[in-house]
C-alpha cells in the first residue's frame, strides 16, 4: 500500500500525545496512527447541487471508488456546502437523494468504506468555527473558486468565501490522509494542509496534514463547450439520465467547419476525442483518433460512437440504480450506518482539537 504520510509520522503523533497528555488521553488516538498497521484513511466528497455528470465521475467517483481497497475510505453527500448555491430545501433533499443512489451504483460499496451525509455528523460545523479562528482572510481572498464565482457575477455570501474552511473540517475531523480530488479543488486542500498547520504550531500536533490525490490524466474533464465540466457553466454530461436527452447533448457538440475528408493534424484536441478516450477502451479510442487525424471520418459519426460508448459505459450501473431506488430502506439504512461509524471518528478528533484549544 502506498501513502503520502510517512509511517514514522503516524508512531510520533501518538508518541506526542502521550506525552503531552498523558495514559489517559491515549484512547482518543486513532489506532490507524500506529505505524505497524500502515493504515491510509481516505476521505472525499461530493455537493448534492445538481446532476452528477462525467467531471464528478471520473474526477471524483473513480478514483475514490478505486481507493476502497487501498485503506480506510470515507465519502460523504455534502449537503451543507450545497447550501452556498443551492436554496430550495425539497430540491437539496432529492439532489441528496440521487446523490446516494448514484455514488452507490456506481461502485461505492458499504462493506469497504463509510458513505454518510454530511449533515448527520454536526461536530464538522464546530471544528469549522474553530479553525476559522486561525485561517487567514488573505488565505481565502487568494481562493481561486472563490475569485472565479465572482468574476461570473454570482453573488458572494460568506458560505462561498468561508466554504475552504468548512472542507477543512470535513477532511481534518477523520485524520484523513489521502483526498481524492479533481484539480479544481487542489487549492482548498492545500489551504486544509496550511490550516492544520497553523493550529499544529499555535496548540501543538492536533492534526494530520493531508495530501491531494489526483489522476492526472482525467484530472479536469472538458464539458460541452471545452471548457471545465461544470453545473456552473451549463455544460454537463449526467452520468444517468434519459436516453434521447443524453444522446441529443452529444450530438449538439460543437465542431469546427472542416469536411470530413480534410486530414486533423490536431485530433487529440477534438472535443470528441477527448472524452471517447475516458469512455471507449483505448485501442477503440485509439482508432477513432487516428482515422480523424488521417481524415475521412466525419463529425456525427465521431459523435455517435461518443453516444454508443459513453451509453455502454454506464449500462450495468443504471440497471443498479433502478435496483437501488426500488429499495430505499437499504440506502437509507447504508447512509444511517455511514453516518454512525463516520461520528464515531469526529467525536475523537474534535475532542482532541477541543483539549488542545483550551476548550476543555
Amino acid at each position: 500500500m502506498v501513502s503520502f504520510i510517512h509511517p514514522a509520522f503516524h508512531l510520533f503523533f501518538l508518541v506526542s500525545f502521550v506525552v503531552k497528555f498523558g495514559r489517559g488521553y491515549l484512547e482518543l488516538v486513532n489506532p490507524a496512527w500506529i505505524c505497524l498497521t500502515g493504515a491510509m484513511r481516505i476521505l472525499s466528497g461530493i455537493q448534492p447541487s445538481g446532476a452528477l455528470h462525467l467531471g464528478n465521475f471520473f474526477g471524483m467517483m473513480k478514483p475514490a471508488i478505486e481507493l476502497q481497497d487501498q485503506g480506510e475510505a470515507l465519502y460523504f453527500i455534502a449537503n451543507y456546502h450545497s447550501m452556498t448555491s443551492l436554496f430550495e430545501a425539497d430540491q437539496r433533499r432529492r439532489n441528496t437523494w440521487d446523490v446516494a443512489l448514484d455514488l452507490l451504483a456506481c461502485g461505492f460499496d458499504p462493506k469497504k468504506s463509510i458513505l454518510f451525509r454530511q449533515s448527520d455528523v454536526p461536530e464538522v460545523c464546530e471544528l469549522a468555527w474553530i479553525l476559522t479562528t486561525l485561517t487567514p482572510m488573505g488565505l481565502l481572498e487568494r481562493g481561486t473558486s472563490y475569485k472565479d464565482k465572482i468574476a461570473r457575477g454570482i453573488a458572494p455570501n460568506h458560505g462561498i468565501f468561508a466554504y475552504p474552511v468548512l472542507m477543512a473540517a470535513d477532511i481534518l475531523i477523520y485524520d484523513s490522509n489521502i483526498v481524492p480530488v479533481g484539480r479544481d479543488q487542489k487549492q482548498h486542500v492545500e489551504m486544509t494542509r496550511d490550516i492544520a498547520i497553523k493550529f499544529n504550531e499555535a496548540y501543538g500536533d492536533t492534526f494530520i496534514v493531508p495530501e491531494p490525490k489526483i489522476k492526472e490524466e482525467t484530472a479536469t474533464v472538458p464539458g460541452l463547450d471545452g471548457q471545465k465540466m461544470s453545473k456552473s457553466y451549463g455544460n454537463t454530461i449526467e452520468i444517468f439520465g434519459e436516453e434521447k436527452a443524453l444522446r441529443k447533448k452529444i450530438m449538439g457538440l460543437v465542431m469546427d467547419s472542416r469536411t470530413p475528408q480534410e486530414p486533423k493534424p490536431d485530433a487529440e484536441k477534438n472535443l470528441a476525442i477527448q472524452l471517447l478516450k475516458l469512455l471507449a477502451d483505448p485501442a477503440t479510442a485509439k482508432d477513432y483518433e487516428d482515422r480523424l487525424r488521417a481524415g475521412g471520418l466525419g463529425y456525427g459519426d465521431l459523435k455517435k460512437a461518443l453516444f454508443e460508448n459513453y451509453w455502454n459505459y454506464f449500462a450495468t450501473a443504471r440497471a443498479k440504480r433502478a435496483d437501488l431506488a426500488a429499495n430505499s430502506e437499504h440506502v437509507e439504512q447504508v447512509l444511517k450506518e455511514g453516518a454512525a461509524k463516520a461520528r464515531t471518528l469526529a467525536k475523537k478528533v474534535l475532542t482532541r482539537a477541543r483539549w488542545a484549544c483550551g476548550l476543555d
